[in-house]
């Protein structure tokens, strides 16, 4: 019998989950074939590598030797796979992912079509929801990943940097603002605003280089808060203040000549968009054809 790294993500799952019922329920296998793998790896290295108890899987000596080496093989599989997806081109299968609302409604529209140009044969399904329900149906492996604005804290999953964006100034086009040629946040400070609602990434984004820059938000005269980013745009055209959001979210209306986007030259709203997924699961290579796609391709 020779070593094998399906044995050792194996191994490893049951190590990270604690028992094997709950690896077998994220690997998608019973769990007598989770024990036999298990089994077949101890046979192979001839000695026992998890202490089994009715309560919970502790490592023996062997089983803490193996698992920072079972965890490089996975780390290893996951970049062979992701430098590998620069020279795939016939790839096929179905990609089910979810995004918040900021990227589902206006980032990944713009790269879907050159994607499904280039991959012909990758079907998306994709679903628009807030941050807590994609890690709820990654969880449940209802999808294969996440795309979101903020990097997630959760034991079972990795979060990864896929892409770039700033915040800018969106203001009525014809606004006081677009004839002024150097703007500062305090001649910004000076005007009414429309906002995201409190806790979302967006406004998390502008409150926290306010404060930086040494304006504490609540000195803005926010005249509404709003859900969606859609409800701001619209306030903002018709004139009810100006906004701080994402540029890709104005690009129709820019062209129309409904709104403006301008630079505050003493400030810098930039963050990063997160893919998320199973610690557990190794994303399929169509997966990450996808992603390394996003990192090559996408422009704010």
């Amino acid at each position: 019998m020779a070593l094998n790294y399906h044995q050792l993500h194996i191994f490893y799952t049951v190590a990270e989950r604690g028992s094997f019922s709950a690896a077998a329920q994220a690997l998608h296998m019973t769990q007598p074939a989770v024990t036999m793998q298990i089994q077949a790896l101890e046979d192979y290295f001839g000695s026992k590598l998890l202490i089994r108890s009715t309560k919970k899987i502790d490592l023996t000596e062997a089983g803490q030797t193996l698992l920072p080496y079972a965890r490089r093989s996975l780390e290893l599989m996951r970049e062979t796979e992701r430098a590998m997806s620069h020279y795939t081109s016939m790839l096929e299968g179905r990609l089910q992912l979810g995004a918040s609302l900021t990227i589902g409604e206006y980032v990944l529209p713009r790269v879907l079509g050159p994607f499904g140009k280039k991959y012909p044969d990758i079907s998306i399904a994709l679903k628009v929801m807030n941050t807590t329900q994609i890690i709820e149906d990654i969880l449940s492996h209802q999808l294969n990943f996440g795309l979101v604005e903020a990097p997630v804290h959760h034991p079972d999953m990795i979060s990864e940097p896929v892409m770039e964006d700033e915040l800018k100034l969106i203001v009525p086009a014809h606004h006081p603002l677009t004839v002024k040629g150097a703007i500062q946040l305090s001649d910004v400070a000076e005007y009414p605003f429309v906002l995201r609602e409190k806790g979302s990434g967006t406004r998390q984004v502008m409150e926290a280089e306010l404060e930086r820059r040494g304006i504490r938000p609540e000195r803005l005269e926010t005249v509404m808060e709003l859900g969606s980013t859609g409800a701001v745009k619209s306030a903002v055209e018709a004139g009810l203040g100006i906004t701080i959001i994402s540029p890709s979210s104005v690009k129709h209306e820019q062209a129309l000549g409904l709104l403006a986007v301008l630079d505050i030259e003493d400030a810098e709203f930039k963050r990063k968009f997160y893919s998320i997924h199973l610690k557990s699961t190794l994303l399929p290579i169509s997966a990450e054809t996808f992603l390394t796609f996003l990192r090559e391709e996408w422009t704010p």
